[in-house]
């Protein structure tokens, strides 16, 4: 057998079972489907710019996920490809004037780009030290981003034009730019999804719970280790990307270390290692955000208490709550 990561042979193999039965497959299909059918209804009685910003942070989440819930790797730093991502998308469709697809793909890029240069610093280190050296590379992007003259500084990029996808549809319209984002989420997360569930996947959840053990099996521990972050920034990034024309706003706040302690919220309380808690823990935080603007800075000590409710009734999150009732994997 040949080493998806390196290339080398590997003297045994871990079974690629799809890490779910044909039940939990079944269920995992119709969840799609309804997600699906929800998005296309829900435009109709939620405004679509924060359904578009759920989705948004709900990929951010995502990516996370897939870094700390299927590969163990606890990065305090997931801002950095985020924000920089959202910069030179924002930068590529203002000032050279690029066109949406263009300016995404491009800012996913860089969030790959970015990924690949610390990751291969980061994983060199485990545990904690991992986790600090993420978060100061992150702080580094940070103030690369307050320094660097075509960033604006603290007034961000501003008044991104949405333009025309593939030069025909508008964008400027947010039904259509709703489409769009929608199309970007789901195809993301079927991505995700697939990546768990192929041997590449359960490689990754080997490593995750035994690494001494794949290593022992002839798989290079770090070689996927540093595929996965790259895979997860670059995610990361595309959310970015998105997020930067939904909002026609490129700032600080996108790379600000805060953000990376948002997305941990997010992922432990919908529930990490789930494929679909992500998304109930983006959904819960972005709604705490928006409805319970009024109180100000209470908003945070509000998510502060969900959160530790959350560690203290359900540690699973409330989707792994869930899962663990119905004896099924979501």
């Amino acid at each position: 057998m040949v080493d998806i990561a390196s290339g080398s042979a590997a003297p045994a193999r871990i079974p690629a079972t799809g890490g779910a039965s044909r039940d939990a497959a079944a269920l995992h299909r119709a969840i799609f489907i309804g997600l699906a059918a929800l998005l296309v209804v829900a435009p109709f009685a939620l405004y679509p710019v924060f359904l578009m910003k759920v989705m948004c942070f709900a990929l951010f989440a995502v990516a996370f996920n897939l870094l700390l819930g299927y590969g163990g790797l606890l990065s305090f730093g997931h801002a950095a490809y985020f924000g920089m991502a959202s910069y030179a998308a924002a930068y590529a469709a203002k000032v050279w004037g690029f066109t949406p697809e263009l300016a995404i793909l491009l800012g996913t890029f860089v969030g790959g780009l970015l990924g690949l240069v610390f990751g291969a610093l980061a994983i060199r280190r485990q545990g904690i030290y991992f986790s600090m050296i993420t978060l100061a590379l992150a702080q580094m992007a940070f103030f690369f981003c307050l320094q660097a003259p075509f960033t604006g500084g603290e007034d961000g990029i501003q008044g991104v034009p949405r333009g025309k996808l593939f030069g025909l549809i508008d964008l400027s319209d947010d039904r259509a730019l709703y489409v769009f984002v929608a199309i970007v989420f789901l195809g993301a997360l079927a991505l995700v999804y697939r990546i768990i569930h192929s041997p590449f996947g359960q490689a990754l959840k080997a490593i995750r719970d035994n690494e001494p053990r794949a290593i022992s099996l002839g798989y290079r521990a770090s070689q996927y280790k540093l595929a996965v972050f790259v895979l997860s920034a670059s995610l990361a990034g595309l959310a970015g990307a998105t997020k930067a024309f939904v909002f026609q706003l490129a700032t600080l706040t996108d790379v600000h270390w805060s953000m990376s302690g948002e997305v941990v919220l997010m992922t432990l309380v919908g529930g990490m290692g789930t494929i679909f808690g992500p998304l109930v823990g983006a959904l819960v935080t972005v709604t705490m955000q928006n409805y319970l603007a009024q109180f100000g800075a209470w908003v945070t000590i509000i998510q502060g208490v969900v959160f530790v409710v959350c560690v203290l009734l359900f540690r699973q999150g409330v989707v792994g709550l869930i899962a663990k009732f119905i004896r099924k994997p979501l």
